[in-house]
């Protein structure tokens, strides 16, 4: 019984592809906890005072069952208000918020251009959408546009969405928003900025990079994570009041799953509070980054970096699998929790240390760091 799984997993283990679950351990430069704040004294004392307030810890059944509660609705009110957005909506995980935006909300006379580095949980919605749908060139506006001008050409009728990271999760690099954002207006396209990795750590108060657009129109979707930048879990889809209407009629990732706990609900609205209030944890974020530029960036002529400074991720790409993994458990080895990632999680040839910069590393760690890879590496 179960031979093909067996060889599957053989294949996997024979290839360095094999996946297990591993404890925490070491110091964390592996985590998106960005700003500290899952185990932040901050958000044990949002905890305590939810528990005081006897927020259920569980929520018995769907929003459209008895699950609903005004926790949840308290949180899509000041999600609102903090992003700037008509309306939102709260799902138990960015996963779940992708996939079931993208599944529901284009139609079958629509078409989604979707960045082709865009996480998995959005080419989830893709695979399950009425919708047509395509991938442009990672961050390549022109490739956009005359993917968008092709599609009309070609007879397309209905209206185009684009799908977007504002960072993306395994290069550490920005979209070029702007550009994104110029293109939709002359399209008349709906823009979908997955803000998982910048909510909390970039744009006004921790808004994500999307904020700096400007003022939001009804063309622009954007979804922020909980469990990243904000310490806390669950995701908030951000748009028109439509975009919520029409999920909670029609999409199965919403009606169907028991709704989040009114307790996570209370938690991230606590995580808005800290984050509007929170320059000064940004600053000393950012205040690492630079040092871990600097630290790390002359280890470039041995490998080769992403994106230095701008970004907390910083990719060592290293390319063939058994290597990257032996790399990796050397420096866990030497007390640094850093994970390697391999394919299908990013393209073939392209293996890599994913170091995360976050307020959980210290930074005479970050210099340890330095020195540990300048050893594994020779």
């Amino acid at each position: 019984m179960f031979a093909a799984q067996k060889a599957d997993l053989a294949a996997l283990q024979q290839r360095g592809r094999w996946r297990s679950l591993a404890p925490r351990a070491g110091v964390d430069f592996a985590s998106n906890d960005y700003l500290g704040l899952a185990t932040s004294p901050e958000m044990r004392a949002a905890a305590a005072e939810a528990l005081a307030r006897c927020v259920a810890t569980g929520s018995g059944g769907s929003r459209l069952l008895r699950g609903n509660h005004e926790e949840h609705e308290a949180l899509e009110a000041e999600a609102a208000r903090f992003f700037g957005s008509e309306a939102a909506l709260f799902l138990p995980t960015g996963f779940t918020a992708n996939s079931a935006l993208l599944a529901t909300m284009p139609q079958r006379e629509d078409h989604i251009f979707a960045d082709s580095l865009i996480h998995a949980s959005s080419h989830e919605g893709l695979r399950l959408t009425r919708a047509g749908h395509s991938l442009f060139a990672h961050n390549d506006g022109q490739a956009l546009d005359d993917a968008i001008a092709q599609w009309r050409k070609s007879g397309g009728k209905g209206t185009p969405w684009i799908a977007v990271e504002s960072l993306y999760s395994m290069d550490g690099d920005f979209a070029p928003l702007d550009d994104l954002a110029s293109i939709a207006h002359r399209h008349e396209a709906v823009l979908v900025v997955d803000e998982a990795h910048a909510s909390g750590v970039f744009g006004p108060g921790g808004r994500g990079c999307a904020a700096m657009l400007g003022a939001r129109g009804e063309n622009l979707i954007t979804l922020h994570t909980g469990g990243k930048g904000l310490g806390a879990e669950g995701a908030l889809l951000c748009g028109p009041q439509v975009m919520r209407d029409f999920l909670v009629n029609r999409a199965r990732g919403f009606i169907f799953s028991t709704a989040p706990a009114p307790f996570a609900a209370a938690m991230l609205r606590a995580a808005l509070r800290i984050s509007e209030a929170g320059d000064d944890l940004r600053a000393d974020l950012f205040e690492r980054m630079e040092l871990a530029r600097q630290v790390l960036g002359p280890l470039g002529a041995q490998c080769h970096f992403g994106p230095l400074g701008g970004s907390p991720i910083l990719p060592l790409v290293l390319g063939e699998d058994k290597r990257t993994m032996a790399v990796a458990a050397a420096l866990q080895a030497k007390g640094f929790d850093i994970r390697g990632i391999r394919p299908p999680t990013v393209p073939e040839g392209t293996s890599r240390l994913r170091i995360v910069i976050t307020r959980n590393a210290a930074p005479e760690q970050i210099h340890a760091l330095g020195d540990a890879l300048r050893e594994v590496l020779a």
